[in-house]
């Protein structure tokens, strides 16, 4: 698969095989995505590779504090409550998913299940909870740094006929998930990525995002006049 090929054909994953992936093809995506560039090489970032009764724990954890009402404890700054265009394109996508999986707005318990999925992470047979060193904690760079290397995790997994979805409701409640993963006291958890061989028949895996064209998100300043003197 080539670059562009991988790049435009990529998409969010939220349904996985009851296959597992091997370690050796796992630590072959994580390579690939190591070649991400960082500010001065500073590399601040860590992968814990999670699968079998070690991820199951930590759904478990995830699951029962979300159901029993305990407010989520993550370890970034939150955004927050997104609005004006951030939230129409939030909802734009809600709605993208709902219509694949026939799940009517009205319907509380089938909405309230899927939001209960993505704290189980998809049921993915793996999850990756990316990190950042503590030492750099507070620095928009370091932040910076981890989503260019998760990028590039999920491309080089795409690129090698896995799929995957960048999933911040998975690390919600991170005192579980740094318990059961045995993430060291000096790395900050960013987030994580569930990851697997996709499921074709389901059907959320077939919706993709739209997005702006190239003139709703850039500006070329200087080009016309480059245009002119090269006339």
């Amino acid at each position: 698969m080539n670059l562009t090929d991988a790049m435009q054909g990529r998409r969010s994953i939220r349904g996985f095989q009851k296959k597992a992936v091997p370690k050796e093809l796992l630590e072959e995506i994580i390579g690939l995505a190591n070649r991400a560039p960082s500010s001065m090489n500073t590399q601040p970032w860590h992968f814990h590779v999670l699968t079998g009764a070690p991820l199951e724990r930590v759904r478990e954890g995830n699951s029962t504090r979300m159901m029993s009402g305990v407010p989520p404890v993550r370890e970034i700054v939150d955004h927050g409550v997104y609005e004006g265009p951030h939230r129409d394109r939030q909802v734009e996508i809600a709605k993208q998913l709902f219509a694949a999986m026939g799940i009517a707005r009205e319907d509380k318990e089938m909405r309230q299940d899927w939001v209960m999925r993505g704290f189980r992470q998809f049921d993915a047979p793996v999850s990756v909870v990316v990190t950042f060193d503590k030492a750099l904690e507070g620095t928009t760079i370091a932040s910076f740094d981890t989503g260019a290397v998760t990028y590039g995790l999920v491309l080089a997994a795409w690129s090698k006929g896995l799929g995957a979805v960048i999933n911040g409701q998975g690390i919600m409640q991170s005192p579980v998930v740094r318990q059961e993963a045995g993430i060291p006291d000096n790395e900050v958890i960013m987030t994580c990525v569930a990851l697997g061989w996709p499921d074709e028949e389901f059907a959320a895996n077939s919706v993709v995002s739209r997005r702006r064209p190239v003139e709703a998100v850039a500006r070329f300043v200087g080009f016309d006049e480059e245009d002119r003197n090269a006339g």
